[in-house]
Parts: C-alpha cells; structure tokens; sequence
C-alpha cells in the first residue's frame, strides 16, 4: 500500500482565516493534539507575517523537537531568511516557499513576467537549500496556470533543489478529473526526484474530492486542516481525507500514519480555541456525524449496526453513536431508550408510551432522556392506577 504523507496547516492557513487566531498557550496546545494525531508535516506558521508567527514557529520546533515543522515564505530573500531564523532550532526543519504562477496572479497582483517569476522561485528554493535539505516548493493558482509554463517552473525548482512540489487548487476552481490530469502530468515529470503535493481549497465544495483524486493520480503529500478551516470556504478537511482512505482501501488503497482515534479529540481541542466549531452534520466530527433519527435507520441500526453506519465511531474518537429521539423516531428506538434508561415495558406501556411521545415530538426538536422518563412513569402510574380500580370493582 503505498504511504501518503498528511501535512498539516491548521496553524498557518487554518489560523489565518477569520475567527480562527490563536494565543501563543493555545497554538502550543493545538500543535500537541497534532502531533498525537501523528501528522507528518506540522506546518506552525508564516513568520514574516507577525512576531507571534515567528514565535509560534520557534515554540513549536522546541516543545516538539522530533517532529517535522514547516515555516512558510513568499519567494523573497526576506522571507526566506526570517523562516530560516524561525526554525533555527527545529531538528527537522522544512522551508515551504511560494509564488503564484497564474497569469491572473501575475499580471494584477504580482505585476511580473513569467521569467520573473521563474527566477524569483528558483531563487527562493537556492536560498532556503542553503539553510535546510528539505525544501519545499508551492505554485500558489495552481490550476488557473498554463500548464507548459507549470512544468517549467516545477522542473526549475526541482533542480534548484525542492524535494516536494505543492500544486495548489488555491481558489477552489478545479474538478476532480481534471485536477488529476494535471497531478498525473507533473508526477510523470518529475518522477523520483520530488514529491507531488496538492492543497484543495473547498469553494466548490470540492476540496476532499480533488485531494483524493490527485492521490489517485500520483500525489503522495495532502495538505489540509482539522474540520477544514482555512481561507474562505476552507481547505480540504483533514479527518475526511484520512477516513476516506482508511474506509475505501478496495478503491484508494493509500496508508496514512495518522491515529484516527485521535480525530474527534482533535476537532474538539481546535473548536475550544476559536470561534466556531464544525457544522452538526460535518463528516466525521459533526455532533450528527453519528446519530440518527429516523425510525427505519434506527431500527436497523439496533439491529445491526453495519445497516447504516460504514465506520464505527470509536475508530474517530467518537465516544458512541447517538439515538435522536424526535417525531421521525419509532417504536424500537422508544423501547430501546426506555431500556437504557431502566425500565422494561410491556406491548401496552410502550403503545401508550408511544403515543404521547409522537404528540410531544410533533412540537419538539427531540426529546431530552428526562421526558422520556416522565412519559414512561406517567403510562406506569396509569395502568397501576387502571389496576387499582379493577380489583376495587
């Protein structure tokens, strides 16, 4: 099975997108969770872009010196030097420096010709070889580049002395079959000298989509985030990446080093530190992610787990599948809830049960386990009531 390596920027892409900016104690803490998950390449930060960057980058190297930290730069000589500077004591420092390579990017942003910038990548790789062996280059847009002028500044920067090449989906624009055409044309090109890497942003909702079909064509290095934060709509979502490839080895048969039971602990650390967690029905760490409500899932789930669930939850961390009870759920659901919460009833007291229940649950977004007691004390009271008065009579 052949090995995909999981570079990890929730600390840099992640924490740079709105609500997600973390203190110097809780980006610490973060990268610990991380590095419990096992995550190859722990990307810790932009240090040209902040002092607490910088600082984030060398506490990182330090409190984790065995772990593979990663410090991004644009292509510039002082960008360069100050991620040098930052990991200057990481026993396992990696330079990750960029340019866009669009002609949208640039002729309105960067305002540069195409050797330019050609010079100013190779430039960049020359330099940050020059302080560790383990370079990478990104060619920020990617997919919006021409591909003949992509070959060539990958080519470049893989003689200049890269040992990775990201190909970045940067504005979420690309499609599955044709991100993998272009990976599979630059993994041909570059063969065993460098490292194919993508990073998927999710515009179209098509990060994970795009990550797996790059893997499929060649990729050996997904970039991506714990519950996907990142830039606008986010990056490809680290716990759906992992999982796919973990669940579906018949058709993606690529091996990861990461703990999945660490997933869910993970999700949940990083939502303590920002301002918003994942959406309920979020793949994988969601709070629905693994519960159900409906009658028929919930009956053949107590029946057999397999019916409706493809993963057990433990194997994320998910501490147990969850039975919703609301105005979908059935019988077998109510009897079973009942059970958990001690008492057995009878045809007759769970019928009665029942029906308060679906009055109640027509009005409700689901009912707590306290009212689940009340009903079913309610129907007890009433037929030893029932039974009172037909030995009185």
């Amino acid at each position: 099975m052949s090995r995909v390596y999981i570079f990890d920027t929730t600390l840099r892409d992640g924490e740079q997108s709105p609500g997600c900016s973390m203190t110097m104690p809780e980006k610490l803490k973060m990268a610990s969770a991380l590095v419990d998950l096992g995550v190859d390449i722990l990307e810790a930060g932009f240090p040209i872009a902040s002092e607490g960057d910088f600082e984030a980058v060398d506490a990182i190297s330090r409190q984790f010196p065995w772990v593979q930290v990663a410090a991004l730069a644009r292509s510039c000589t002082l960008d360069v030097q100050r991620a040098a500077k930052a990991l200057h004591r990481a026993k396992r420092p990696r330079i990750h420096t960029f340019i866009a390579t669009s002609d949208i990017h640039l002729k309105h942003k960067l305002r540069k010709s195409r050797q330019q910038v050609l010079d100013d990548a190779v430039a960049a790789v020359s330099l940050a070889r020059s302080y560790t062996d383990d370079v990478e280059f990104s060619a920020e847009d990617a997919t919006r580049t021409d591909l003949a002028y992509l070959e060539q500044v990958s080519q470049a920067v893989v003689e200049a002395g890269a040992r990775t090449v990201n190909l970045p989906d940067t504005v979420g624009y690309s499609v599955p079959e044709e991100y993998a055409e272009l990976i599979g044309r630059i993994v041909t090109l570059l063969g065993d000298r460098a490292i194919v890497s993508v990073h998927c942003h999710d515009d179209l909702g098509l990060a994970v989509a795009n990550s797996l079909a790059a893997v499929k064509a060649g990729a050996r290095q997904v970039e991506c985030t714990i519950n996907g934060i990142g830039e606008r709509a986010g990056n490809a979502a680290l716990e759906e990446v992992v999982m796919a490839l973990k669940t579906r080895p018949d058709r993606l048969p690529f091996g990861t080093k990461i703990n999945t039971e660490k997933l869910f602990p993970a999700s949940q650390t990083l939502t303590r530190f920002i301002t918003f967690g994942p959406q309920p029905n979020k793949a994988i760490v969601g709070e629905n992610a693994f519960a159900h409500e409906a009658g028929i899932h919930q009956d053949g789930y107590l029946k057999e787990k397999s019916t409706y669930e493809i993963m057990d939850p433990a194997s994320v961390g998910v501490p147990e599948s969850r039975i919703v009870l609301g105005k979908h759920s059935g019988r077998h659901a109510l009897k079973k809830r009942a059970e958990d919460l001690g008492y057995r009833l009878s045809s007759e007291q769970l019928e009665q049960v029942y029906q308060h229940f679906t009055h109640l649950a027509d009005n409700k977004k689901g009912l707590r386990n306290e009212e689940i007691i009340a009903l079913v004390e309610s129907a007890i009271a009433s037929e030893n009531a029932d039974a009172r008065v037909t030995v009185a009579q």
